[in-house]
Protein backbone atom coordinates (compact mmCIF):
# COMPACT_ATOMS: atom_id res chain seq x y z
CA UNK A 1 0.00 0.00 0.00
CA UNK A 2 1.37 3.43 -0.92
CA UNK A 3 1.65 6.20 1.61
CA UNK A 4 -0.80 9.08 1.45
CA UNK A 5 0.74 12.15 -0.18
CA UNK A 6 0.59 15.54 1.51
CA UNK A 7 -1.85 16.74 -1.17
CA UNK A 8 -4.10 13.73 -0.60
CA UNK A 9 -3.96 14.28 3.15
CA UNK A 10 -4.88 17.96 2.68
CA UNK A 11 -7.87 17.06 0.48
CA UNK A 12 -9.07 14.38 2.92
CA UNK A 13 -8.80 16.59 5.99
CA UNK A 14 -10.10 19.74 4.24
CA UNK A 15 -13.16 17.85 3.06
CA UNK A 16 -13.94 16.40 6.49
CA UNK A 17 -13.26 19.64 8.36
CA UNK A 18 -15.11 21.75 5.80
CA UNK A 19 -18.14 19.46 6.00
CA UNK A 20 -18.07 19.76 9.80
CA UNK A 21 -17.94 23.58 9.64
CA UNK A 22 -20.82 23.69 7.16
CA UNK A 23 -22.91 21.39 9.36
CA UNK A 24 -22.17 23.53 12.42
CA UNK A 25 -23.20 26.68 10.49
CA UNK A 26 -26.44 24.95 9.55
CA UNK A 27 -27.03 24.19 13.23
CA UNK A 28 -26.30 27.82 14.15
CA UNK A 29 -28.89 28.80 11.54
CA UNK A 30 -31.43 26.68 13.39
CA UNK A 31 -31.03 29.07 16.34
CA UNK A 32 -32.88 31.72 14.30
CA UNK A 33 -36.16 29.95 15.06
CA UNK A 34 -37.81 32.39 17.47
CA UNK A 35 -40.41 29.84 18.52
CA UNK A 36 -37.61 27.83 20.15
CA UNK A 37 -35.05 30.49 21.10
CA UNK A 38 -34.92 34.02 22.43
CA UNK A 39 -32.04 36.32 21.54
CA UNK A 40 -31.18 39.96 21.02
CA UNK A 41 -29.81 41.64 17.91
CA UNK A 42 -26.64 42.37 19.89
CA UNK A 43 -26.15 38.66 20.69
CA UNK A 44 -26.54 37.79 17.01
CA UNK A 45 -24.10 40.55 16.04
CA UNK A 46 -21.51 39.27 18.53
CA UNK A 47 -21.93 35.68 17.33
CA UNK A 48 -21.41 36.55 13.68
CA UNK A 49 -18.61 39.03 14.41
CA UNK A 50 -16.66 36.25 16.12
CA UNK A 51 -17.36 33.78 13.30
CA UNK A 52 -16.43 36.28 10.58
CA UNK A 53 -13.21 37.28 12.39
CA UNK A 54 -12.14 33.65 12.63
CA UNK A 55 -12.90 33.08 8.94
CA UNK A 56 -10.82 36.15 8.02
CA UNK A 57 -7.91 35.02 10.22
CA UNK A 58 -8.01 31.49 8.86
CA UNK A 59 -8.25 32.65 5.24
CA UNK A 60 -5.26 34.96 5.80
CA UNK A 61 -3.16 31.94 6.73
CA UNK A 62 -3.71 30.60 3.22
CA UNK A 63 -3.29 33.88 1.36
CA UNK A 64 -0.28 35.47 3.09
CA UNK A 65 1.81 32.37 3.64
CA UNK A 66 2.97 33.61 7.03
CA UNK A 67 -0.14 33.08 9.11
CA UNK A 68 -0.04 36.78 10.00
CA UNK A 69 -2.84 39.14 9.21
CA UNK A 70 -1.90 42.04 6.98
CA UNK A 71 -3.64 45.37 7.03
CA UNK A 72 -4.30 46.97 3.66
CA UNK A 73 -5.27 50.62 3.22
Amino acid sequence: MSAETRAEKFRRLASARGDRVLKDLELIGNLANRSNYEYTDDEVRKLFSAIEAEVRDTKAKFTTGSGRRRIKF
